[in-house]
């Protein structure tokens, strides 16, 4: 029984499309060539039937019965070894399809996971959403077409050489034939994939307006503009269609002349070799078996042109996802390591000390933001980190002691209390429970793989990791603190003896950020699953979750932007009061703008076009800086 997907995919050759497409036949070799071997003889098995077929017709003709029945046997034997290699090549086919589409799923998962937040700024969504819908199976498919592609190739000599040696012209019609017919179709490949790139093209803009009207449909209902958006998608989705018309257009005529040209191939020779057979030159026998391979011949030859059709599918493919994969993080990984201390952003002259609640109050929020994510080292920055430079740290470091959380962070599906606790091993899924207990108890259905909701599949998320025994928290291509959740691996007894104490971490870190009344009105509490993107819960819900798993994290440092702003003034003042006990000793910035958060902190930075402007505290700003004071106040007086 072969495993799929592999543990570890390898390093791909992104060089090239070919050279994507020739890494991928390399790492699975031994089964492609078993492949390759079994449908070659699955096609020389059939090439062979007629042959046989018209010696058993000679057989009878000349009423020699002992001829009869040994061509007869053959002719079974030669069904049964058809059947057998029918059977394996299928199942290497499959194989192969799935190893290559696996293969590329791994290796651009582990990209997007090192890329981060990179990705959504290089690739739009519907691009990566259309490697995953087509990409990863036209490449399977260049895989699985070599098995039947080679083997046909080889068929059709087979029976070049048979009927060159039993009737000359005959074997040269079929020998320059064949070529002709399949040149004749290369004329429509060119013009069908260039309407398949479109349409790919369409398909993928499409994806995202449908992606980015998810995200703020919210905001959409609330603007009135549903109707308006509800347009736009139409009209792109019409656009879509005209192109999958146009594609279909050309794949019919493509078809036709698949069956058309090999059908006037037969026609031709079945012709010519009645009239030989008419005029003495060949029995009866030979003729039929002409016919036979003529008839044959339509298989291979639309073999031929399949295999040139998803190999260049296949090339295409391979072009788009080696364009993912070849894209360079903005943060690369470094080296050494630092005892913390003082974070400091050289460019705008923010400076964080250690163990102070510190807010930075920018005139623009893209200022604010430009900070955190260099502070959090998400964009490239001249950032020192205590005496070390940021970027000559390991990432893996950095994202386990500095945490920014926005609002761009997402729920995943999955209990909410391992969506809030990602230090905590997962929660088995729903109607799991019993079995995971047998487990534990050394009953009935061992094993020791973790599952993931019914499906019993193992939760695999690249954002989390596991580094010297401790969750690596790092910033993906939708969120920088929110995107990620529990490892893939089991709970145990051990751990569900500790689940009142994660649960009373969770509980306080709940009540810094209001949201206890979002849990009690749960049907059951922290063990209620959790839809996809939390989509069941409000804005303002979300953000106090999102604010509740960053405090249970608790990082070393901690930058928080605009955590209160989806809030109302009555729950944003008790959550400023509430974080600041909170986090009393413990390095901590919040980008904000609300006075009733900026009050609480110890420290407030005003920037002003990305520099420092003024510095203290919340009170004396107001007091002797006028633009933060315009700025806070929104004007008011």
């Amino acid at each position: 029984m072969r495993s799929l997907p592999e543990a570890d995919p390898g390093v791909p050759d992104i060089r090239s499309p070919l050279r994507y497409l020739w890494w991928n036949a390399r790492r699975q070799a031994p089964s492609l060539l078993a492949g390759i071997g079994f449908a070659t003889l699955w096609w020389l098995v059939q090439a062979l039937m007629p042959a046989v077929l018209g010696q058993g017709i000679e057989a009878v003709t000349a009423k020699d019965t002992r001829a009869l029945l040994i061509w007869a046997s053959i002719l079974f034997g030669l069904g049964l070894l058809q059947a057998f290699t029918g059977v394996m090549r299928h199942r290497l086919a499959v194989y192969n399809w799935l190893a290559a589409a696996y293969r590329t799923v791994q290796v651009t998962a582990r990209q997007a996971a090192r890329l981060g937040a990179t990705l959504p700024k290089r690739i739009s969504t519907g691009e990566v959403v259309s490697v995953g819908n087509s990409d990863i199976a036209h490449i399977g498919s260049s895989m699985d077409i070599l098995l039947r592609g080679v083997g046909s190739v080889v068929a059709i000599i087979t029976v070049t050489v048979i009927l060159i040696s039993t009737s000359l012209p005959l074997g040269l019609l079929v020998l320059f034939g064949v070529p002709l017919m399949a040149v004749a179709v290369g004329p429509l490949l060119r013009p069908l994939h260039r309407r398949q790139a479109r349409q790919r093209e369409l398909t993928g803009d499409l994806s995202t307006r449908a992606a980015d009207i998810v995200a703020g449909l919210r905001v959409l209902r609330g603007i009135g503009g549903e109707q308006v958006f509800a347009g736009r998608y139409q009209e792109e989705s019409q656009r879509v269609r005209h192109a999958g018309v146009g594609v279909a257009r050309v794949e019919s005529v493509l078809e036709g002349a698949q069956i058309l040209l090999p059908g006037v191939l037969v026609a031709i020779v079945t012709g010519i070799g009645a009239s030989f057979a008419v005029a003495g030159e060949i029995p009866t026998g030979q003729l039929v078996s002409f016919y036979l391979y003529a008839v044959f011949l339509i298989g291979p030859m639309r073999t031929l042109t399949e295999t040139a059709d998803k190999l260049t599918k296949g090339h295409v493919a391979a072009g788009r996802v080696i364009r993912i994969l070849s894209i360079e993080p903005e943060v690369k990984g470094g080296g050494g390591s630092s005892e913390g201390g003082v974070l400091r952003d050289s460019y705008s002259g923010v400076t964080v000390q250690p163990g102070v609640l510190t807010a930075v109050a920018a005139s623009t929020p893209e200022d604010a933001i430009a900070i955190a994510d260099r502070l959090g080292r998400y964009a490239d920055g001249d950032v020192t980190f205590g005496a070390a430079d940021l970027s000559t740290l390991p990432l893996d470091e950095v994202r386990r002691r500095i945490l920014v959380a926005d609002n761009t962070a997402r729920l995943f599906t999955g209990q909410l209390r391992d969506e809030l606790d990602i230090h905590a091993r997962p929660t088995l899924a729903p109607n799991a429970g019993r079995a995971a207990l047998e487990r534990l108890s050394g009953g009935a259905g061992g094993g020791s793989e973790p599952l993931n909701g019914a499906s019993g599949q193992a939760d695999v998320r690249p954002e989390v990791t596991a580094k010297a025994g401790k969750r690596d928290v790092s910033k993906s291509d939708d969120a920088r603190m929110g995107t990620f959740g529990p490892s893939d691996t089991h709970r145990s007894a051990d751990g569900l003896r500790q689940r009142g104490v994660d649960d009373e971490r969770i509980r306080e870190a709940l009540h810094t950020a209001c949201a206890e009344d979002i849990i009690d009105a749960l049907p059951d509490g922290l063990s209620t699953w959790v839809a996809e993107a939390g989509r069941e819960f409000s804005g303002g819900q979300q953000q106090r979750l999102r604010l509740v798993r960053a405090l249970v994290a608790d990082p070393e440092v901690l930058i928080l932007v605009e955590p209160t702003s989806a809030v109302d003034a009555h729950s944003e003042a008790r959550i400023a009061e509430r974080l600041a006990r909170s986090r009393v000793g413990k390095t901590t910035l919040i980008c904000t703008t609300s006075p009733l958060v900026l009050d609480r902190t110890d420290h407030v930075i005003y920037v002003e076009n990305g520099r420092v402007l003024a510095e203290g505290t919340h009170r004396q700003l107001l007091d002797n800086s006028p633009e933060y004071a315009a700025t806070v106040t929104r004007g008011e007086d």
